[in-house]
């Protein structure tokens, strides 16, 4: 009976938190060197965790179009107090395709996930050839609770900034 456990223990961490819940916390390394807990991060202002769905071949269109909207809307995320955090899912070299030759705001964080931890955590974990994520966005308040989720099973139907924003506080807090 205690051998069925840790299996059951395994799939209710690898499911993806629920609006009303606690998100689930993590530190992962950022590509400007450190690491960074979504814990110390929701600590001081709600959070836009978005989930990029990464890939091992080449960056995927789709990616950098949803990367290049967050950023082109910076100053309403400034705006409102909300930190944004992408997460990349699988080789770092990919991820710094993001990054390399773009202004990235101060309030804006690109994570690192080669090893899926994040993913499998949050029950995002695309088990398909060439697939490394579902592009999944949270809302995250202050106090750490889920308020809004998006979660694409496929390569499309992904929030835009604009989406986002209508959703956020208004007002810096």
């Amino acid at each position: 009976m205690t051998s069925i456990l840790p299996n059951l223990l395994w799939l209710a961490a690898a499911m993806m938190p629920s609006i009303g819940q606690k998100a689930p916390d993590f530190e992962l390394d950022s590509y400007r060197g450190g690491r960074v807990r979504l814990s110390a991060v929701t600590a001081k202002s709600p959070v836009a965790l978005v989930v990029l769905r990464g890939y091992p071949g080449y960056q995927c269109p789709m990616c950098q179009r949803q990367v290049a909207d967050f950023l082109a809307r910076a100053p309403a995320f400034a705006s409102a107090g909300v930190r944004v955090i992408f997460v990349y899912p699988g080789p770092p070299e990919r991820a710094s395709e993001f990054v390399t030759g773009k202004n990235m705001p101060p309030d804006f964080e690109m994570l690192l996930d080669p090893d899926y931890e994040f993913t499998n955590l949050y029950g995002l974990r695309w088990e398909a050839k060439n697939e490394t994520a579902y592009p999944s966005t949270f809302l995250i308040r202050q106090d750490g609770i889920v308020y809004f989720i998006k979660s694409a099973m496929l390569h499309g139907g992904r929030t835009t900034a604009s989406e986002i924003i209508e959703l956020l506080p208004k007002g810096k807090k």
